[in-house]
């Protein structure tokens, strides 16, 4: 009965010590969900929404804000908060479907005739917006939320597929000779012509929008190929 006791006595001390050790973390998730949030709030009643009506530039802000920004820091948080209660995303046809469906929504965002309506109506602008988060929060849920080798090299291909069509879009509104949009959505807020107002929104989307997912895409498979090595030797 003293070994059974003293056995007992140790899974507990065991489960105990596992929930000491994973509080900091959880309060870690906890803390990036919450930044996550404010952060929507600034970008969503700060001075960008104004202003991505009538500048192209200032629209990308907004939107490689909450994508590229917003929505990693609130899925991050997810799973280190609550690592086991996420649903199973982790399938090779989840990744392509995560990255799919961004890129329809991005793309289908950024074609004129609605960038102009979600430039100048409000409610396509709100229905436009939370497009974007739902499509960012989608991708990077699928990503980070991965805990085994395989859920890990899956999440570094969704990020990447991510990373190579909005680079594929930035590129596109970069270097196009003509101004795709009405110039008075692309007025230009930063002393811009109409046409390099676009330029500078393609640009950032190329640039500074796609980063984050590319080195979320490089630590992930480093991770999945650490721990592939780490079982080889072992």
């Amino acid at each position: 009965m003293d070994v059974g006791m003293g056995s007992a006595r140790r899974q507990k001390g065991g489960r105990s010590t596992a929930r000491r050790s994973a509080a900091p973390i959880r309060g870690t998730g906890i803390t990036l969900l919450l930044l996550g949030f404010a952060l929507l709030l600034a970008l969503w009643l700060g001075p960008l929404v104004p202003l991505s009506a009538v500048s192209f530039s200032a629209h990308m802000i907004l939107h490689l804000s909450i994508v590229s920004l917003a929505a990693p820091l609130i899925a991050l948080g997810i799973a280190l908060a609550w690592p086991n209660r996420l649903p199973p995303l982790f399938g090779l046809g989840a990744a392509i479907g995560a990255s799919l469906f961004d890129m329809f929504v991005v793309w289908i965002w950024h074609a004129p005739v609605l960038h102009e309506s979600a430039a100048t109506t409000r409610a396509i602008f709100v229905l436009q917006q939370l497009s974007f988060l739902a499509a960012g929060l989608f991708v990077w849920t699928s990503a980070l939320s991965g805990v085994t080798r395989r859920e890990r090299a899956i999440g570094s291909l969704t990020l990447i597929g991510t990373f190579l069509h909005m680079t594929m879009l930035g590129v596109l509104l970069g270097v196009t000779p003509r101004l795709l949009y009405s110039p008075s959505v692309c007025i230009g807020a930063f002393g811009v012509s109409g046409l390099e107002d676009q330029w500078l929104g393609g640009v950032l989307m190329a640039t500074v929008g796609g980063l984050p997912y590319l080195v979320a895409a490089l630590v992930l498979a480093g991770l999945a190929l650490s721990e592939n090595a780490a079982s080889e030797r072992a």
